[in-house]
């Protein structure tokens, strides 16, 4: 990853991010903010210079390298949000969340819904984006090098004929695997729904778009928000946008 990554989230941080948050979110700049997946950190970067108490949790320890090296202030963890002991490490609890198509990649959903429950204060707020499951780019191929990154729902292909294709157009073995490791433990909107639910977040926006706000920032494209319809949406909404509030109860 490239530090290029830094400066296009702190772009999408302050031409939708910290808006939205400001639009949704009461007393937003006086809140403590977790961002699991926080990559280089430009969305936490962007609240330090706001002045605000921000926290970033990330897999990647070459990520959390870069994101140091452009702000050395920055409180930036290395760690698994499904690790058992990370909310003693983080120093919760959060007023609000924040997960960005990060959700999508983690195997075992149950248990990080577990821990965002855990790190949530009651009344706070969990905000999740990503592409589900059944989308057309949900296995990530638009990150290939050859053709088939050009090939929507290439991710539901049974497994040995996107072998045989990326053999065929020569795309990176490292890319296939991937694209088939997103689809076996992607999310679809109905289960995302279905743990919410169950950990007692209730929906406070809902949004599904064709052409997601992080494409704004990144190819200059307008965002387009399309109908909240079950089997539609699961097939051709390019993203699902979620801010949830943890109710009273807590969930599990």
């Amino acid at each position: 990853m490239s530090e290029n990554h830094f400066y296009e989230q702190k772009k999408h941080a302050a031409s939708y991010l910290i808006p939205f948050f400001k639009k949704y979110v009461p007393h937003f700049e006086n809140l403590r903010i977790l961002e699991v997946g926080c990559a280089e950190a430009g969305f936490l970067d962007s609240l330090h210079e706001l002045g605000m108490d921000a926290t970033g949790l990330e897999l990647e320890d070459s990520r959390v390298k870069i994101a140091k090296k452009k702000n050395p202030a920055l409180t930036v963890f290395v760690g698994d949000i499904t690790d058992k002991n990370v909310a003693g490490r983080l120093g919760g609890p959060f007023d609000l969340v924040v997960m960005r198509d990060v959700i999508e990649h983690i195997p075992d959903k149950m248990a990080a819904f577990s821990m965002l429950n855990k790190l949530l204060k009651i009344g706070g707020y969990l905000y999740t984006t990503f592409p589900p499951r059944f989308s057309p780019l949900a296995g990530h191929q638009q990150n290939g090098q050859s053709i088939l990154r050009f090939v929507p729902y290439l991710h539901i292909l049974p497994e040995g004929m996107i072998k045989t294709l990326g053999k065929i157009f020569r795309e990176r073995s490292s890319l296939i695997e991937h694209v088939i490791l997103n689809y076996k433990i992607g999310l679809s909107i109905r289960s995302f729904e279905g743990y919410c639910s169950m950990f007692g977040f209730e929906p406070v926006v809902k949004e599904l778009f064709l052409f997601r706000p992080i494409y704004e920032t990144r190819f200059g494209v307008t965002p387009i928000k399309i109908p909240h319809i079950p089997s539609i949406g699961e097939c051709i909404a390019l993203g699902c946008e979620c801010l949830s509030r943890k109710g009273g109860e807590g969930g599990c």
